[in-house]
């Protein structure tokens, strides 16, 4: 998406990579990236304009082997620990709505699954793509179905650049209609990505 915004502005690329969601979003305002494509979280709009989402990535649990949970309504319960990614969209989510559960944070995902598996903790939460890698090294471990959010995936920009901000809006929803944003899921075929109904 990155590659096809620069080819429409006749410009070049060139990729910014953060280790963390939470450190392209710190870095709004700071010269250090003109466009980022993150998660829309509502905390994050305070300081970045958000397109509408141009593609959705499914956050759902992963439970070891023999756990009793089977269903997502099941996750929340007093005695439940959930490891998750700090400041990861989907651990956003989680702060707003698990209530019972307990929400342990880790600085990465290999941390969580560390956590997860090491203290035999009940939840691992995270994104379906790289729940499914996970599942290959835990015999007997399950992915719920379904999912308890779905991250939006979009771009943004700092709230000062208004013109990029309505470029980057109407540029997103012309890739949903045109198929791009298919073509490009086709082409690279990450698991658990969808392409994010057009704006209401």
């Amino acid at each position: 998406m990155a590659r096809a915004i620069a080819d429409r502005l006749g410009v070049p690329v060139q990729y910014v990579t953060f280790p963390k969601p939470g450190e392209l979003a710190d870095a709004v305002g700071t010269d250090t990236w003109d466009i980022g494509l993150i998660g829309a979280e509502p905390q994050r709009a305070e300081k970045i304009a958000f397109t509408a989402a141009y593609a959705e990535i499914e956050a759902t649990y992963l439970v070891p082997a023999g756990s009793p949970i089977t269903r997502l309504d099941q996750v929340d319960q007093p005695g439940n620990r959930i490891a998750v990614t700090a400041r990861a969209a989907y651990d956003l989510w989680l702060e707003r709505n698990i209530h019972k559960a307990t929400l342990v944070r880790t600085p990465s995902l290999d941390a969580a699954l560390e956590l997860f598996t090491k203290e035999k903790f009940e939840v691992l939460a995270g994104l379906r793509p790289r729940l499914l890698t996970d599942l290959a090294s835990l015999p007997g471990a399950r992915i719920l179905d379904g999912q308890f959010t779905a991250v939006q995936q979009a771009i943004g920009t700092a709230r000062a650049n208004a013109a990029a901000a309505a470029f980057l809006r109407d540029f997103v929803e012309e890739a949903k209609a045109t198929g791009l944003v298919a073509r490009l899921i086709e082409q690279h075929k990450p698991k658990g990505l969808s392409v994010a109904p057009a704006a209401g």
